[in-house]
C-alpha cells in the first residue's frame, strides 16, 4: 500500500493538507491564496451511481436548486440505485424536477452500470485518459461531469475541471488576466500545478467563494 500523501487520493484532510503544502512550495504565488482561504474543504463525495447522478443533477444549477432537487430525488427513490431508478421510470419521477436531458443521462448511467459497460472500480483505478474515456462514452456525460466525478468521488490528485466557469474566472483573476480563459487555455495555465491539480482546484474554488463578492469576479 502506498503511504505517500503526495500521491494518494484526496479522501482525507491530512492528505489534502500535505498536497496543498506541496502545491504552495512548487508555486509560492499561492501562499497568500492559501492563507486567505484556509481551511480548504475536502469535498469528498460518495461515488458510483449515487455520486454520478448527483453531479448530473447539479449541472448548470445553483447550489440551492441542486440540493432541493437532490433531496426530492432521494426521497422519491428511497434507495438510490440504478435498479430503483429504472423501476420508477419517467412517470415515477414526475415532481422531482429533472429536465428531460438529465433524466435521460441518468437513465443511460443506470443502464450502463447494470449492463457492465460502466464499472466504477475500473474508472477509479485507470489512468486519467482512460477514466475520462469510460465516463464520456455514456451519452449525456461530458468532460466537466467526468472530471468532477474523478475529483470529488474518486479523489484523483491531479484533476483540474477546467470546464468549470468559476475555476476559469478565478484562475484568470489570480494570474492577472482580464479575460476569462478558454478551457484549453486554462488547462495550459494550470499545467504547472501538476501533480497537485486536485488540491489546486479545491483551493481555487474556495478562493472564488471568498473573493467573488469583494472583487466582483
Amino acid at each position: 500500500m502506498n503511504h505517500n500523501p503526495l500521491i494518494k487520493r484526496l479522501r482525507s484532510e491530512p492528505v489534502l493538507a500535505a498536497q496543498l503544502a506541496a502545491l504552495v512550495e512548487s508555486d509560492p504565488s499561492l501562499r497568500t491564496v492559501l492563507d486567505l482561504c484556509d481551511p480548504v474543504p475536502l469535498r469528498a463525495e460518495t461515488g458510483g451511481f449515487e455520486g454520478l447522478s448527483r453531479i448530473v443533477i447539479g449541472q448548470l444549477l445553483s447550489v440551492q436548486s441542486a440540493a432541493a432537487i437532490w433531496d426530492r430525488f432521494c426521497d422519491t427513490l428511497g434507495v438510490v440505485t440504478p435498479e430503483r431508478y429504472l423501476e420508477l421510470g419517467e412517470e415515477g419521477l414526475v415532481g422531482v424536477g429533472l429536465s428531460q436531458a438529465k433524466y435521460r443521462t441518468i437513465r443511460s448511467i443506470a443502464n450502463a452500470e447494470l449492463g457492465r459497460t460502466l464499472r466504477y472500480d475500473l474508472v477509479a483505478d485507470a489512468p486519467i485518459f482512460e477514466s475520462m474515456k469510460m465516463l464520456t462514452a455514456i451519452k449525456g456525460i461530458g468532460p466537466w461531469t467526468a472530471e468532477v466525478y474523478l475529483s470529488f468521488c474518486v479523489g484523483h490528485p491531479d484533476v483540474f475541471p477546467a470546464g468549470d466557469l468559476a475555476l476559469r474566472k478565478i484562475v484568470a483573476h489570480h494570474m492577472g488576466h482580464n479575460a476569462t480563459p478558454s478551457i484549453s487555455e486554462t488547462m495550459k495555465m494550470t499545467q504547472k500545478w501538476s501533480p497537485y491539480r486536485g488540491a489546486a482546484a479545491r483551493l481555487m474554488w474556495r478562493y472564488y467563494a471568498v473573493t467573488k463578492n469583494k472583487e466582483g469576479i
